[in-house]
């Protein structure tokens, strides 16, 4: 899963917000300098990425995707997830997309100071540059893949991407359609206990 699902996810805890868009960024060992709010974060973040990298039918997706993005199908449909999740938005939740965006970056910026200094940079860049709805539209996806592009060891992989996802979105999206209620009742079981 990628930023606005991580978020998404999150519901309308702060604390926990804050923790479950840093869990990439820090190490299991460094959980202690936080906040238990921040740190509950953190664990949840994680246990979205093992529940997601494990379950079936996102092995599924991604299989769909390797014979043209080999390693990188499974960061490219991380990335492509936000954009279903976008594009299925109103089927998960009555609020208002823009006004979570808005509300989301207006959080985080208040928590800049407790990041750690990559997010410290990357944020103010995130916010301006409106990643969260960007990933959401098929030009905003193109730019974040070109990027992934510049930085990949074999960027060959990232050629036709988008084309990829368009020519797939059927069977991806109904592969989340299936997947994602099956993240929100483990995420809401993690948030019980």
């Amino acid at each position: 899963m990628n930023f606005l699902a991580h978020l998404f996810l999150s519901g309308d805890d702060t604390e926990l917000l804050v923790g479950n868009f840093m869990g990439d960024f820090v190490r299991s060992r460094q959980d202690a300098e936080y906040t238990l709010g921040i740190q509950a974060g953190l664990k949840l973040h994680r246990h979205i990425d093992h529940f997601t990298d494990t379950h079936p039918v996102v092995r599924e997706s991604v299989r769909l995707l390797q014979p043209l993005h080999r390693k990188y199908a499974t960061v490219i449909l991380d990335v492509f997830y936000d954009f279903l999740l976008t594009r299925n938005w109103a089927l998960y939740t009555h609020k208002d997309l823009d006004a979570f965006i808005v509300h989301t970056y207006r959080t985080l910026e208040g928590y800049i100071d407790v990041m750690p200094p990559v997010l410290q940079q990357r944020l103010p860049h995130m916010i301006t540059d409106d990643w969260l709805t960007r990933y959401g539209r098929w030009d905003g996806l193109s730019i974040a893949f070109s990027q992934m592009k510049h930085k990949a060891s074999v960027p060959v992989h990232f050629d036709h991407v988008v084309e990829n996802l368009q020519a797939q979105l059927e069977p991806l999206d109904e592969r989340f359609q299936q997947f994602f209620p099956d993240l929100l009742s483990h995420v809401e079981e993690i948030r019980t206990q």
